[in-house]
């Protein structure tokens, strides 16, 4: 076992799982950004997306601080997952990526996160996302319990003042603000905006797309592409904490535990619309 997470102890309560969750993203970021200022190569994994040692590395890391945190807990990570280890998975796991948005990794873009997520009941409950390369620290323990706090990823273990989060519920007669995939966004995701009444337009990568949701800083996500289920359990317990919705283009809750972990297109918003 690592002596990074010599500190944690076996999480009992929701709190205490959040409190491991971000201990462990924070020290991953800060080996991911170790890679990312390298001369690093990037490989190509069967479904033609890129993958790179700061993905693996990274989720090494987290499965070893996982271990140690919550040892009975089923864990599905992307990357393990690829490579076909994938443990049975009942009412309560855990879903992570270790790199979300390696397409903005390799860019250098900065835009890419560490997503860990407790998923309970089919609904992810407990999540991080963190960008390290962004200092933005994104976390909830629960309900009404999200939070933000910046950070040097390169040289913080910790983070200070953090401030709690929550969506704009506010109407805007003069439309939304909407935030799309930086790397991802086509037509059908253009069609799906036709729907709405926009007033403004913003790009952005990886799982940072449902944050800007939780903060206010957008109103809605809309995400007609392929996605699988470690790319947005920890976004949407954000955004859920936060008090917004993640929902199929049907109406109905985003939910976990599906056959292959394959996600449906949705919606991530401030509020049902």
């Amino acid at each position: 076992m690592s002596s990074t997470f010599s500190t944690l102890s076996a999480a009992t309560t929701a709190q205490e799982l959040s409190d491991g969750f971000v201990a462990i993203a924070i020290a991953a970021g800060r080996l991911i950004l170790e890679i990312y200022d390298t001369d690093f190569d990037v490989e190509t994994k069967s479904d033609k997306s890129p993958v790179t040692e700061a993905d693996q590395r990274a989720e090494t890391l987290i499965l070893a601080g996982l271990q140690k945190l919550c040892p009975t807990v089923p864990v599905v990570a992307e990357e393990e997952a690829a490579a076909g280890n994938i443990p049975e998975v009942s009412d309560r796991f855990i879903l992570v990526d270790p790199l979300d948005g390696t397409r903005e990794f390799v860019n250098k873009n900065g835009e890419f996160t560490v997503n860990i997520a407790l998923v309970e009941q089919g609904v992810p409950t407990v999540g991080v996302v963190y960008a390290p390369a962004k200092g933005r620290l994104f976390w909830t323990a629960g309900p009404g319990q999200a939070f933000e706090a910046s950070l040097d990823g390169r040289t913080d273990t910790t983070y200070a003042d953090p401030m709690p989060i929550s969506v704009n519920q506010e109407d805007h007669p003069d439309g939304l603000v909407v935030v799309a995939s930086r790397s991802h966004r086509d037509h059908k995701t253009d069609e799906l905006l036709n729907h709405y009444k926009v007033r403004d337009m913003k790009a952005a990568g990886s799982s940072l797309k449902f944050c800007l949701v939780a903060t206010g800083e957008a109103d809605l996500y809309p995400r007609h592409g392929r996605t699988m289920e470690w790319d947005t359990a920890a976004g949407q317990a954000v955004l859920l904490g936060a008090g917004g919705v993640v929902n199929d283009l049907h109406g109905k809750p985003l939910l976990y535990g599906k056959n292959e972990f394959e996600n449906p297109f949705f919606i991530a918003a401030n509020k049902a619309l």
